[in-house]
């Protein structure tokens, strides 16, 4: 199964991802983890990609691209994936497909978790504070931070819906329904 999560930050992606990858068994890809790993390491990509992610903004395609790429050729990723945070816009969606043509291979479906923006707000604000007492806080966990990635997944990246709707892969979910609920229902869109 190859999947891609869509959906607006706080959504929870990385969640049902990670309630996917136990369901399916195929690693989740999520270019967001791969970035912080590099800027824990202090590596120099990683280093100019916190500069970048701290505003709130969107790493530059050819890093992500590249990234991505080498991280779809790893042997887990062989009998599938689900990608979270990739694609963020229509380049890097168009980057994919020949990716993955390249690869012989196809996307499955590409689910959108749909949320209301507030909630999404006060959610990813709490958890920051939450995270502040154990030292797990993000700098792009703030309100400020929050609205300006909302603004940009609104511009960026929800164009994605109606080209992935124009390509016949979309499947909406409702993300405001419990944990469980919107597992289920991702399960049940997919295999459809």
């Amino acid at each position: 199964m190859r999947l891609i999560l869509l959906g607006p930050p706080g959504a929870g992606k990385g969640t049902q991802a990670k309630n996917l990858i136990d369901a399916y068994g195929i690693p989740q890809l999520s270019t967001g983890d791969i970035l912080r790993s590099a800027i824990k390491a202090r590596t120099p990509m990683g280093l100019e990609a916190k500069a970048v992610m701290d505003r709130g903004d969107l790493v530059s395609d050819t890093v992500v691209n590249g990234i991505v790429s080498e991280r779809l050729d790893q042997d887990d990723a062989r009998k599938g994936f689900i990608l979270d945070g990739f694609p963020r816009t229509i380049p890097q969606a168009e980057a994919l497909e020949q990716m993955l043509a390249e690869k012989g291979v196809a996307l499955d479906a590409v689910v959108e978790i749909t949320a209301d923006a507030e909630t999404l707000t006060r959610r990813i604000v709490n958890r920051a504070k939450e995270n502040a007492a154990n030292s797990g806080a993000r700098a792009d966990d703030n309100e400020e931070v929050v609205r300006n990635r909302l603004n940009v997944y609104r511009e960026q990246t929800a164009p994605l819906v109606e080209y992935y709707r124009g390509k016949g892969l979309l499947k909406s979910v409702d993300g405001m329904a419990s944990v469980e609920q919107v597992t289920a229902s991702i399960r049940t869109a997919v295999e459809k």
